[in-house]
């Protein structure tokens, strides 16, 4: 299946295909990533995390449904790094998948040295390689 990708803005991507079309999207705070699925009970639409690298979201029949999807559907997307797997979280509405991908917020720590603890001499030694 051929992609077709567009930079909507530098933090916005749209990979488009004839059937389906996926919005990629960053925030300080996370990674958004829409699907038009259309005409899906949200029973039908799966969204896994696999070895901790990689989204999938795909369609699959479910034992009550006695027709198969709509259509079929199966995307497999990287993610990135420094993201918090367990706090993703998903929603289905109006057709339309939204999965949230949140980014780990990285902390400095900081310190105090008390100018009462460094030495009025400082010796450094060094070998040389």
């Amino acid at each position: 299946m051929d992609f077709q990708r567009i930079q909507v803005t530098p933090w916005e991507y749209v990979l488009s295909s004839q059937e389906n079309h996926i919005r990629w999207s960053q925030t300080p705070d996370s990674h958004i990533f829409s699907v038009d699925l259309p005409g899906l009970r949200k029973e039908e639409i799966k969204v896994e995390i696999e070895d901790s690298i990689y989204l999938i979201i795909r369609t699959e029949t479910t034992d009550r449904s006695p027709d198969p999807p709509v259509r079929s559907f199966k995307r497999k997307f990287r993610l990135p790094e420094s993201i918090d797997i367990t706090g993703i979280s998903a929603g289905y509405e109006d057709g339309v998948l939204t999965v949230i991908v949140p980014k780990v917020v990285l902390r400095r720590r900081s310190f105090f040295i008390d100018p009462s603890d460094v030495p009025e001499s400082l010796q450094v030694l060094a070998r040389a390689a």
